[in-house]
């Protein structure tokens, strides 16, 4: 039975491939020398639909090494966390889980310290991936980290750090800030008491603050014993109400928690919270979680920031914002989202809001080179939503947000333009990639994948990210279902 996030765009395929000497159109840019790489659920065994979620289905990542004007190579391979490989008939990789959470690794894929990581996030660690993206095993950095980590690293584009907020339900209700070092071990730890169990699905960098989203969407207690008996659920709910966002977890209840949720209960253990305010926090990157200081905001939700930077006596937040999250379901789909500007008055101790692009999007991605500096572009997903109706619920199926642009915005001069791939051609995440390490911020190229459903392939597409005019194609002869976050992983000097 359909129900939009396993079938169409995100139908799953079956098979891992190694195809070589790809068909180009156009050109790809010769300066182009790495691997272009981007993850989503894939599951590996047919799923019931009625409990199926989208974020928790197996990862699959899918690569294409680029290198002197030539696609090379296009590899899927499933990441293989231990559940997987012995579903799969093989030996689950060595390596150390935390608290026995071992899960679909499924979010974001990118490359620091000379390694490849697969991340997930609320409590996962990371799965390591060779260069032609076989996995290795769960990685703790040498050791060096405690508990999870996050889907979603930002690089200080002047040190070369990643910087990580993590969240998981067995904190205690906190949520834990890290920093790794360019040689890929964590060098500072602070834990940051919020209260509850939100997901902080993302967080934003400046030069000088971390700054947190604290936003009503927290572990829900009522959804992990959906489905069992009344006079067990009652108790186990009314046991992990009273623990869960509010002392660490033994390891064994957080195990017996995870395989409640393998026994089929629908959906993720996370809900909309109208009784939570909504706030943001600014954490100096050089301070304690004694020196947050918090701003409340209209209640919202927000997956990804674009960018973030300070102004003398205020921080520029640029997100995309939606109206609600799993208020009415656990799959998204509860307003249209949309960019908007929320600038932190620290002496005022208020924040102003307006919106900068009211079209549909999601997805954004700027110049990392100015992570957390003043810049001027930004990119996004167009999401064609012309046949949706919200309902009184405001609630749309998934399916009918149909990635089908690419967007740039100039944030200084409130401008977007808009490249549109054309009919039928869905479009994932784009990624800007600069001409050079000193080149202009939009002289490069945006690529990203995109599945054309009439033919049911998919082409790994360049665009001149200063016109959005197309550049080039790769094009695969296999189709990539839509998923989650890629990166550009330029080959090491």
């Amino acid at each position: 039975m359909p129900n939009g996030i396993l079938d169409g765009q995100y139908a799953p395929v079956h098979d891992e491939l190694t195809l070589t000497e790809l068909r180009v159109t156009g050109e790809i840019p010769a300066h182009l020398d790495g691997r272009y790489a981007r993850i989503g659920p894939n599951p590996f065994d047919a799923p019931d639909p009625s409990t199926y979620h989208l974020f928790t289905g197996d990862g699959m990542v899918h690569g294409v090494r680029l290198r002197d004007g030539r696609a090379e190579w296009y590899r899927n391979r499933w990441v293989r966390h231990a559940d997987l490989a012995r579903r799969m008939g093989e030996r689950p990789r060595p390596g150390s889980t935390d608290a026995r959470m071992d899960y679909a690794v499924n979010t974001n894929v990118l490359a620091h310290a000379g390694r490849t990581f697969a991340l997930v996030e609320a409590g996962c660690r990371p799965y390591e991936l060779t260069d032609e993206l076989e996995t290795v095993g769960p990685c703790d950095f040498d050791g060096t980290l405690a508990g999870g980590y996050t889907a979603h690293p930002h690089r200080d584009p002047e040190t070369g750090e990643l910087h990580a907020v993590s969240y998981f339900f067995g904190l205690g209700g906190k949520v834990r800030y890290t920093v790794l070092t360019r040689s890929g071990r964590v060098r500072k730890v602070v834990d940051i008491d919020v209260g509850g169990s939100p997901m902080m699905h993302d967080f934003s960098l400046t030069q000088h603050h971390v700054v947190l989203y604290d936003l009503p969407v927290t572990f829900d207690p009522g959804l992990v014993t959906t489905g069992m008996p009344p006079a067990v659920a009652r108790p186990v709910t009314s046991l992990l109400s009273r623990v869960i966002g509010r002392r660490t977890l033994p390891e064994p209840l957080v195990a017996a928690a995870i395989r409640t949720r393998r026994r089929g209960v629908p959906g993720l253990p996370y809900s909309w919270n109208p009784s939570r305010p909504a706030r943001i926090g600014l954490l100096p990157r050089d301070g304690a979680a004694a020196d947050v200081r918090w701003f409340e905001i209209d209640p919202c939700y927000v997956f990804h920031p674009l960018n973030a930077y300070e102004d003398g006596d205020t921080v520029v937040l640029d997100v995309i914002r939606h109206p609600r999250m799993f208020a009415t379901s656990t799959v998204p789909g509860e307003g249209a989202p949309s960019l908007e500007r929320w600038t932190v008055d620290r002496a005022a101790g208020r924040v102003r809001t307006e919106r900068l692009d009211d079209r549909p999007q999601e997805f954004p991605r700027h110049d990392e080179r100015l992570v957390g500096r003043p810049y001027r572009y930004g990119y996004g997903v167009g999401l064609d939503m012309a046949g949706a109706d919200f309902g009184d619920d405001e609630r749309v199926d998934l399916a009918v947000f149909e990635p089908d642009a690419v967007l740039k915005h100039d944030v200084v001069n409130r401008k977007t333009e808009v490249h549109n791939l054309g009919p039928g051609r869905i479009a994932s995440e784009f990624s800007f990639v600069p001409s050079s390490d000193s080149s202009a911020e939009d002289d490069g190229v945006l690529m990203g994948y995109v599945l054309d459903t009439a033919t049911d392939r998919s082409d790994l597409v360049f665009l001149d990210a200063a016109t959005l005019e197309h550049v080039g194609s790769v094009h695969i002869p296999a189709r990539i279902p839509s998923g989650f976050h890629g990166n550009w992983m330029p080959t090491a000097p």
